[in-house]
Formats: C-alpha cells, sequence, structure tokens
C-alpha cells in the first residue's frame, strides 16, 4: 500500500443537533479502529489547540484512499482533506529497505 499525508478538518454544519454530533464521533471512533486493524490508518495526531488532525493513511492509490477508506468516516460529508501522497526518503532512519 501507498502512504498518504492526510490534513483532516471537520467543520460541522450549523444548526446539527448535539446528539447528531455525539452520534458521529463515535461512529467515527469505532471506524477509524477498524481501519488501523486493516492497515488503512497509520498514525494520526491533532495540532495543539486545533480542531484539526493530520494523519499518515494507506491505500493501494489516491482514489482508493477517498472513496474506500476516507470515504467510509462518518464525519466525511463535513470534512476537507488535503492528501500529500509519500515515497520513502533515501536518509530516513525508519526506511525498511535501506542498507546498513
Amino acid at each position: 500500500m501507498r502512504e498518504f499525508l492526510v490534513e483532516i478538518t471537520t467543520t460541522i454544519p450549523e444548526g446539527t443537533s448535539q446528539d447528531e454530533v455525539d452520534r458521529r464521533r463515535a461512529a467515527e471512533a469505532v471506524r477509524a479502529k477498524e481501519l488501523a486493524s486493516t492497515g488503512h490508518l497509520a498514525r494520526l495526531w491533532r495540532p495543539v489547540g486545533e480542531r484539526r488532525s493530520i494523519g499518515v493513511w494507506r491505500a493501494a492509490d489516491e482514489d482508493e484512499l477517498h472513496e474506500k477508506v476516507l470515504g467510509t468516516l462518518p464525519l466525511h460529508p463535513w470534512m476537507t482533506a488535503h492528501v500529500t501522497p509519500l515515497e520513502s526518503h533515501p536518509n530516513d532512519p525508519g526506511r525498511a529497505d535501506r542498507t546498513r
């Protein structure tokens, strides 16, 4: 699978009930665990004091990432995602294929 850096900002539409927000957030946590268990969600951070997330996500390609991974998140209709495809850097200390 390829890796992607994904920055997500979630904007809750005005007039949305707190019950709906809570329901979707709970479902989002469940779905995130499922995606992590299948290897699609590798890491996820929230910048201090901000309501956005930055994560490393995995998929076969960008189409699969949007349709079958991010598109399955319960908060997806309220999300704006900026996706950057990643590739290994020759100096990455965690690179699996580096030679010693």
